[in-house]
């Protein structure tokens, strides 16, 4: 057996060893050459770990805000320093009013991403299973889509009143519609062949759903539940700057009647952490459930 040089241009070996000394042929007489394992060229790029890479920029930017905080070239009433906002937000969270803010927003959060999760993913389930349910559905659906859902918080407020009601429908309504198109897009891009296969092996049209359909459709639906859980978010800011009486929002409210920007940047960081902390658990539950399918991460 002979292992010849690759040129520069020829395809990769399909070997996960080479040896180290010079090729020829190999008599049985002789010894085992030393072998060393093939590196991709990408992972022998990386050498600047990638945590520190992706941390970089967030903290550039958090040096240049001080650094111009400190100069005074952006003044306190304009934009708080870093380090007034860290100090704010220790006080909020030692004084137990930032806790409490939280657990109430994230009450609010969880019923809306709820009741929009069962309403979408049924509405979708209805219109892409079912022609009929198609007909029937998706058409209005794609009406009431186009509203903007922050111009029915007055008439929210007028059918529900000003209590937890109809916060937590406009964040139902702001949930219910990416749901709903990726649910339906992913159930409508199955590839026909698997069905026809399906139906060849014997599954029964509910056989062929639970196997085949809802499979197929998972990537989608958790791709729009990423999308829903940024839009909670965002419809959780404007439904609680709206006759609040808890909350981050009516933080957000009181600390702008009284024009302390440093309070209303501690809460537009906590929107953000935990829009972000959600988002990584659907990542999470991305790579948990969808193991089975290859993807590219980048090089």
């Amino acid at each position: 057996m002979s292992i010849s040089h690759a040129s520069p241009h020829s395809p990769e070996p399909d070997i996960s060893y080479i040896s180290k000394n010079a090729p020829g042929a190999l008599s049985p007489g002789h010894a085992s050459p030393d072998l060393q394992p093939v590196v991709p060229a990408s992972a022998r790029r990386a050498r600047v770990p990638r945590w520190l890479r992706r941390t970089t920029g967030p903290l550039l930017l958090l040096a240049l805000w001080q650094l111009l905080s400190g100069t005074g070239l952006l003044a306190a009433d304009v934009l708080a320093s870093p380090g007034r906002i860290a100090q704010v937000g220790w006080d909020l969270v030692g004084d137990g009013s930032l806790p409490s803010a939280m657990a109430t927003s994230l009450q609010r959060v969880a019923f809306g991403l709820l009741f929009g999760t069962v309403v979408g993913t049924g509405l979708a389930l209805l219109s892409g299973l079912f022609r009929i349910g198609e007909d029937l559905v998706d058409a209005p659906v794609q009406m009431l889509r186009t509203v903007p859902f922050v111009g029915l918080i007055p008439l929210f407020i007028i059918w529900f009143g000003i209590g937890e009601t109809p916060k937590i429908a406009i964040i139902t309504l702001g949930v219910t519609f990416p749901l709903y198109l990726n649910v339906y897009a992913g159930i409508r891009g199955v590839d026909a062949q698997l069905i026809e296969a399906g139906e060849s092996l014997g599954l029964s049209r509910w056989g062929l759903v639970r196997h085949v359909v809802l499979p197929g459709a998972l990537p989608g639906a958790l791709t729009g539940l990423r999308y829903s859980l940024g839009i909670a978010w965002l419809a959780l800011v404007f439904a609680e700057q709206v006759n609040a009486d808890a909350g981050i929002g009516f933080l957000m409210v009181q600390a702008r009647d009284f024009l302390r920007t440093d309070v209303i940047v501690v809460c537009l960081i906590v929107y953000a952490f935990l829009g972000l902390l959600a988002d990584f658990i659907v990542r999470s539950l991305e790579r948990l459930l969808l193991q089975w399918r290859p993807t590219f991460t980048g090089r």
